[in-house]
């Protein structure tokens, strides 16, 4: 997802879609301890997904 992507989203939005993006970073942190994924910057960029959109929520409940 890029910036402006998830700037058009609603507040409940963000919060859902963190929630989802927090569980799949955690099954496939989980299954790469197991097994190597075949392509381990996927950790990387759903870290960074996850941290985009915590930011955004922190800057929408900052302005409110």
């Amino acid at each position: 997802m890029k910036k402006q992507e998830i700037a058009k989203l609603s507040i409940e939005d963000l919060n859902s879609r963190l929630i989802d993006f927090k569980n799949q970073y955690v099954s496939l942190k989980l299954t790469h301890k197991m097994a190597p994924i075949e392509n381990p910057l996927r950790i990387k960029e759903m870290r960074k997904l996850i941290a985009r959109l915590s930011t955004e929520l922190t800057n929408r409940s900052s302005q409110a």
